[in-house]
């Protein structure tokens, strides 16, 4: 069964789903680009790992092994001392033990795709599907940087600065988009082609909520024809591969929280 939704599932967005969502979607697109990219290429899946700290590592929880639920609890002493006697003063009933939680270090695990030249080995392009934890914007006050912005945004510079190309898909309305040059774009989700021979240009395909997942180009070296990639036909596929159908309480409203119009029509698409 397909997504009821012509383009983005919003409710594929909420973090219990997303991060399988967005494995699936890495396995698709390499499965569905390595056919026509053999013999010259190959599409392969590679990991970033990093440690993350407080709220972020609770972020979206992409690909974050499982993590300790221990907490750290100051008990107040208990006496073995008799009861006072009445002609000395009683102090005040003790403090109790409150349940705190402490900031734990989790490993995270982000899947990325890197499409290589067989012969030697060299990275053509990079295509990053990005996490809540890529799109988290710096803390207020004197909380750190997110360790998954800033980890992602080290690697897109390095990219940026090189002779390889990206493709970077958003399919999340929450959090901050990533930098494009000071320039604002008001739409829910986003994919960005950039080819290293047009820098700093990019092709940007922003489209919202309504509308179909645009298909995109993959960029390659400047001899070769370049495929197309249907993301909107792979969200569907993943949608009835995973069983979402059975999974998704449409009853409910997905997070992040639409607006009115978009409440609206998210419920007249699901009535009909």
């Amino acid at each position: 069964m397909p997504s009821p939704f012509p383009g983005m599932n919003p409710y594929l967005e909420k973090p219990e789903y997303w991060s399988q969502v967005h494995k699936w979607l890495i396995v698709l697109i390499a499965q569905s680009l390595n056919p026509q990219l053999r013999p010259k290429y190959r599409v392969a899946i590679e990991e970033r790992v990093y440690n993350a700290t407080g709220d972020d590592s609770m972020l979206g929880r992409v690909g974050i092994l499982p993590a300790r639920k221990d907490h750290v609890v100051v008990q107040s002493s208990q006496s073995n001392h008799q009861d006072p006697s009445p002609l000395v003063t009683v102090a005040a009933p003790s403090v109790k033990a409150m349940k705190i939680a402490l900031p734990m270090t989790e490993m995270v695990k982000e899947w990325y795709l890197e499409v290589r030249k067989l012969e030697t080995g060299k990275v053509i392009t990079v295509i990053e599907i990005l996490s809540p934890k890529n799109k988290r914007s710096k803390a207020v006050g004197h909380a750190t940087r997110s360790e998954g912005r800033s980890n992602y945004e080290t690697k897109r510079q390095k990219i940026l600065d090189s002779l390889t190309h990206l493709v970077e898909i958003d399919l999340l309305r929450q959090g901050k988009p990533m930098a494009m040059n000071n320039q604002a774009f008001q739409s829910h989700y986003r994919i960005v082609i950039s080819r290293s021979q047009e820098r700093p240009q990019a092709d940007l395909y922003a489209f919202n909520l309504p509308q179909a997942i645009p298909s995109f180009p993959l960029p390659l070296q400047p001899e070769d024809t370049e495929p197309t990639v249907n993301l909107q036909q792979l969200l569907h596929q993943l949608y009835d591969q995973g069983s979402y159908d059975l999974a998704i309480d449409y009853s409910q409203d997905p997070p992040p929280p639409l607006s009115t119009a978009d409440a609206s029509w998210v419920k007249q698409v699901l009535i009909e």
